[in-house]
């Protein structure tokens, strides 16, 4: 059997420009000079993600986000924490092996998080050539993309701004936490119908949107969240993943929704 170490090793070779250094990508706990039984990849390695990894007899988490709840996960600040030593002591009890892929993910192309969210809407054949972020779609009215987009993505519910008659033909997709100056700058440039984002602070690209809006424009915005919108990505890991490690079980476990719609 190959080691953990072997896989992240052989993952990062795939990766043109990988990197090891100046890098969120690291081991956050376990041993990984030990065999691995099986991969588990998550948008986000929370409490119920890592129990199911047990429970499909994995000992390697592949996790996007940060799992001490910052960037860096900095622990220090959580040394007396509850809530942090309950779930480290549940990594280190089950000798799971907790790494962040993101930083060199999202150098790999295609990148995952948009290749994954292209798949899932299944919008892969209304790319653009030079700009795989950017979608030229058959016309259709935002009221009727609206219940499309929640159910190829699994959602309750998005966030959206626009007038819903609106006709959308082109679309730019910035998953994750783009930043409002990149989100606007993209829709400005690309002179879209709509802009389709992870998440982004309410006095930014959501005001711009909502100026849009009152102003008459022909734009939208949806804001479909943060883990909504990359979690399609790690689930497209796992069909990168298996060929280069066949014989280990690897498979996609759903951080979901953090919030609760009443």
């Amino acid at each position: 059997m190959i080691t953990i170490q072997t896989v992240i090793d052989t993952i990062l070779a795939a990766i043109p420009g990988s990197s090891t250094t100046d890098t969120v990508d690291t081991i956050k706990v376990g041993d990984p000079n030990q065999p691995v039984t099986g991969i588990v990849t998550t948008f986000l390695a929370s409490q119920a993600v890592l129990k199911r990894a047990v429970e499909l007899g994995a000992n390697f988490v592949i996790t996007h986000e940060p799992t001490f709840y910052n960037h860096l996960d900095d622990v220090e600040w959580l040394a007396d924490d509850s809530v942090y030593l309950e779930k480290r002591k549940f990594l280190e009890e089950n000798h799971l092996v907790l790494w962040r892929f993101h930083d060199n993910l999202h150098t790999n192309r295609p990148d995952p998080t948009l290749a994954g969210i292209s798949q899932a809407l299944g919008w892969e054949g209304y790319a653009d050539s030079e700009n795989p972020a950017l979608f030229h779609l058959p016309p259709i009215a935002l009221k009727e993309l609206i219940p499309a987009i929640k159910k190829r993505l699994g959602i309750r519910t998005l966030q959206v701004i626009g007038s819903p008659e609106i006709t959308c033909r082109k679309a730019g997709i910035l998953v994750g936490a783009w930043g409002g100056t990149n989100q606007m700058l993209m829709w400005k440039k690309d002179d879209l119908d709509l802009l389709i984002v992870g998440e982004t602070p309410e006095w930014e690209t959501v005001e711009y949107a909502r100026d849009a809006m009152i102003q008459g424009r022909n734009r939208a915005l949806i804001v479909t969240g943060h883990a909504n919108s990359e979690e399609p990505g790690m689930r497209w890991l796992v069909d990168w993943l298996r060929p280069k490690f066949s014989g280990v079980p690897i498979q996609h476990v759903p951080v979901g929704d953090p919030f609760l719609f009443v």
